[in-house]
């Protein structure tokens, strides 16, 4: 089962890497809570053995993932969107709104989850003085974490996923990053980079359903 294969994942997650000393690794699948409910979410969506195209963020955020353990899904969103109760703070993410609105144009959570699994370059997050931290903020957290982000690709390639493609969430630093990682690696037949939701709901909020379009066309395109 795609399940079985994401769980044991999820909590086999270590970085094992020395790491510059400021920071603070946010692992959520060590957390009763988050376990819980990502464990209910991934039985719910994935319980099968379909074969899936991969979309990679960056790192999860304290508000969202971090909390949730379900990459772009805060407590809102699993409650409401995803239908798991759950205890936790309702307290949206900005990417979380627009991921789920995409989703909904896609078809909803059952359809989406069906075709895509969603994961980061990095599945666990970083925090310095309580603040998101993006691995690529610190050049030498980046090159501290490469050798976990390639065991962490490795890992997810021996689910089900259709290598012939992976989209990228962000067009700029993480794409860049995720292209020399896959031309180095090959990885993937190609790598094509999507407008990072917090972009766009920050940057570009009044060209939201467009930005939603060109989501739908580029995920649904034959490669």
């Amino acid at each position: 089962m795609f399940s079985d294969d994401i769980l044991k994942f999820y909590k086999s997650l270590e970085i094992t890497e020395p790491l510059p000393a400021e920071l603070d690794v946010m692992n959520p699948y060590q957390d009763d809570t988050a376990w819980y409910l990502s464990s209910a979410f991934y039985k719910k969506f994935y319980a099968d053995t379909n074969r899936r195209r991969l979309i990679v963020g960056i790192n999860p955020g304290r508000f969202g993932g971090g909390i949730t353990g379900v990459p772009f899904t805060d407590p809102v969103k699993l409650a409401v969107e995803c239908g798991i109760p759950n205890d936790l703070k309702k307290k949206v993410e900005l990417s979380a709104d627009y991921i789920y609105a995409m989703i909904n144009a896609y078809g909803g959570p059952a359809k989406f989850y069906a075709d895509f699994y969603i994961s980061a370059i990095s599945p666990l997050g970083f925090t310095r003085e309580d603040k998101n931290l993006n691995y690529y903020d610190m050049p030498e957290l980046q090159r501290a974490i490469e050798p976990f982000v390639i065991r962490c690709f490795e890992q997810q390639l021996t689910f089900n996923i259709d290598t012939r493609v992976c989209f990228c969430l962000g067009e700029g630093k993480n794409f860049h990053y995720l292209s020399a990682l896959n031309t180095k690696h090959k990885f993937f037949k190609s790598v094509v980079p999507l407008a990072h939701p917090r972009f766009i709901m920050q940057y570009k909020r009044k060209m939201v359903a467009t930005y939603i379009q060109s989501y739908l066309k580029v995920l649904q395109a034959d490669y």
